[in-house]
């Protein structure tokens, strides 16, 4: 590490700078979307720069020429999900001044984003949004589960307002999801693009070579049905639905269903007392590796995904591409990445309706299906193919900016 001015700028046709709060060492969707976006930038296009800056345990720098990250120390907010609130936002000044990119992409809804606009108007640079979380949707569930349905339209309309101010001060906003596109322009945002998260497909691939050597090392019966999850364990990803559903299945059938639960957040109790009641419960916190990732995605006979407020669901689309197939609750923004048949998916959120749509999916020849749905999602959702179309936007913002 070195300290944040250490540094030289080095002028190229393209300097992109991410900056986010949802990033850590074990987060998921966000993180990977900056490291590949980083990757691209190295591997195919030597013309740009890339700039990332996002929270940390500490204040400083890393990087080289081509891919710079600047980390500020900030406090933690939840230290199983290790996310932290940037708090110091004159730092955050600080780099954006020194680097002086053509672009600022804000990655997060909060002060974060409120200070991504002010600095591009202060420095007279273009700033878009990804608007990679549809934050509202956990509020009015937080709400109605407490207070009326008052309580509820207040808050509804406070959202509204809130997201509608925020995102129209931004060039563009990119949203992973047409219908969630179409949600928001009802609410008045406008200038938005449909921009898909994509998926590394030389790493994410299908093949059953390594499926019982990953089984074997992580203690899963050979003949057990494995069911994936990956992800944060929190409220909002639905995990609860997830638990209650594979107790039902226990019950039913003792030993017959294995679930493996990658991922760390604020339910790791609840994953840890269900190991204890049904011994057929395998739980690690984070899986930093990609390669070792796809080898868990390919050991699963299926992977089970309880989100309802999904913005994309970029773990289904890699696990697709590793050719294990997807089950989950039909009507989420996911929907349109699934590339299997969703008759058996659950009608309703309800552990009992994806229990059934468990069972349900086990009747299909579900490796075939996994070799159809990897096709699909590789060829459709490659890194590259994303960041091809993303950057060529990226190019007419600034363009129209500088005009």
């Amino acid at each position: 590490m070195v300290g944040l001015r250490g540094i030289s700028r080095s002028l190229t046709a393209l300097k992109i700078c991410d900056l986010t709060q949802f990033y850590s060492p074990v987060s998921g969707g966000v993180r990977r979307y900056i490291e590949q976006k980083s990757a691209y930038v190295r591997t195919k296009r030597p013309d740009c720069e890339h700039v990332i800056i996002v929270p940390g345990e500490s204040t400083g720098s890393s990087g080289d020429s081509r891919v710079r990250t600047y980390t500020i120390a900030s406090p933690l907010v939840s230290r199983t999900s290790r996310y932290r609130a940037l708090t110091r936002l004159h730092l955050v000044e600080e780099v954006l001044e020194k680097e002086r990119p053509d672009l600022i992409e804000s990655g997060d809804p909060y002060q974060v984003a409120w200070k991504a606009v002010a600095s591009g108007r202060g420095l007279d640079i273009p700033v878009v949004a990804f608007y990679h979380s549809h934050f509202p949707e956990a509020y009015l569930r937080t709400v109605a589960k407490y207070f009326g349905r008052v309580a509820v339209s207040i808050t509804d309309d406070v959202c509204r307002r809130y997201v509608r101010a925020l995102y129209n001060h931004f060039a563009c906003t990119f949203v992973p999801s047409p219908a969630l596109c179409k949600v928001l322009a009802s609410w008045g945002v406008e200038r938005m693009h449909t921009v898909d998260l994509g998926v590394d497909a030389d790493v994410f691939v299908p093949g059953i070579a390594d499926r019982e050597k990953t089984r074997s090392g992580l203690g899963i019966p050979a003949d057990a049905r494995l069911l994936l999850y990956v992800g944060r364990l929190a409220p909002e990803k639905n995990v609860r639905t997830l638990f209650d559903a594979f107790s039902i299945l226990h019950a039913r059938a003792p030993g017959r269903f294995h679930l493996l639960c990658a991922g760390d957040g604020a339910q790791r109790l609840s994953v840890i007392r269900l190991r204890d009641e049904t011994a057929s419960v395998h739980w690690m916190p984070y899986c930093n590796d990609p390669l070792e990732l796809a080898a868990i995605y390919r050991a699963a006979d299926l992977f089970v995904h309880p989100g309802i407020q999904e913005t994309f669901g970029l773990v289904a689309l890699e696990s697709q591409a590793s050719g294990t197939c997807v089950v989950g609750i039909r009507g989420s923004y996911m929907d349109r990445i699934i590339f299997s048949d969703q008759e058996f998916w659950a009608a309703e959120n309800s552990p009992g309706a994806l229990a059934d749509a468990i069972e349900s999916k086990f009747t299909l020849d579900l490796r075939e299906s996994g070799l159809k749905a990897s096709a699909e999602a590789r060829s459709r959702y490659s890194w590259h193919t994303v960041f091809s179309r993303l950057f060529d936007i990226y190019g007419r913002v600034v363009a129209d900016f500088s005009r």
